[in-house]
């Protein structure tokens, strides 16, 4: 009876006593400190209600609120270099790669998708600051680039979501080439007279500024999104003197010239959908296609993401 009663009942107990919570259940709102149901926040597209903050959203999610009935098809990237440099600080990079895919489950820190917006075909790509702070490599740079090609190619407008802390430094100067390569392809682009919008989210920095994410034909961005190139503790410390508030602030930006509007999340996609319109002098919305006429889907080994 001792073995019944000290070992199996109370391993009974705690499995029946036992309860499963997900790590994220309650969210805090960095504006307010309220806490908030994850489940609340999901549904509203991570924009908390009560104060209207907006989350960081990542790539997937953000494609699902862009695109007619939440599909699309992805583009494929080709593959590069892992570890070029053989990178390491306090861990290798290659441990860093490994550990930044497994919580995003991307290949790299850009997303790329082609769709339909309110009936209109695009391309969009989205910058995931989850995949090591957004941070711009040579596989990201891929992203970008296969993405305008896929642009020019079909004739579409491009739609770029920038969040990023900049160049990746683990790769160097072979990050830093990224900021001409996307420059040229943008550059294409714009040669076959097709928009190329961006929306500037929460925060878009370095080198990223730098580059692409500063030539759209409209610049948008979300409020409160910091968007600089250094960062404003930097920029105090530099120059020794107190900033304005608000400065690098999205609202700040489109008040001195910067930025062309802010948009709240919820309107987002029907002004992204008017713009694409308006731009590509299209009179009604164009007749839907089905998605494998836009793109024939890509084999498993043309994914990009490496093995």
């Amino acid at each position: 009876m001792n073995w019944i009663s000290n070992v199996v009942r109370p391993k009974i107990r705690n499995f029946l006593n036992r309860r499963e919570s997900p790590e994220n259940l309650w969210i805090k709102c960095p504006e307010t400190g309220q806490l908030v149901f994850y489940k609340d926040v999901e549904a509203n597209q991570f924009v908390i209600p009560s104060s209207g903050y907006h989350m960081r959203m990542g790539a997937a999610a953000r494609l699902k609120s862009i695109f007619d009935e939440e599909t699309w098809l992805d583009i494929a990237v080709p593959a590069v270099a892992v570890d070029p440099l053989k990178f390491r600080d306090e861990r290798r990079y290659v441990d860093r790669l490994k550990d930044a895919r497994t919580k995003t489950g991307m290949a790299d820190a850009i997303k790329v998708g082609l769709g339909k917006l309110e009936g209109t075909p695009v391309v969009v790509g989205v910058q995931d600051f989850g995949f090591m702070g957004g941070s711009l490599g040579m596989a990201a740079g891929e992203a970008v680039v296969a993405g305008l090609m896929a642009a020019v190619e079909r004739k579409t407008p491009f739609i770029m979501f920038a969040a990023s802390g900049g160049a990746r430094m683990q790769e160097g100067i072979l990050s830093l080439m990224q900021l001409p390569r996307t420059t040229v392809a943008v550059e294409m682009l714009r040669e076959i007279k097709k928009p190329y919008i961006v929306v500037l989210t929460n925060p878009t920095t370095g080198g990223v500024t730098a580059s692409y994410a500063m030539l759209g034909d409209v610049q948008i961005a979300e409020p409160g999104a910091l968007i600089g190139f250094a960062g404003p503790r930097v920029i105090e410390q530099t120059i020794r003197e107190k900033l304005p508030d608000g400065f690098q602030k999205s609202e700040y930006l489109r008040d001195h010239g910067m930025v062309d509007m802010v948009v709240h999340r919820h309107q987002l996609r029907s002004t992204l959908a008017e713009l694409c319109r308006v731009l590509t002098r299209a009179t009604k919305p164009a007749e839907r296609v089905a998605a494998q006429e836009l793109l024939p889907p890509v084999p498993p080994s043309a994914s990009g993401v490496p093995a």
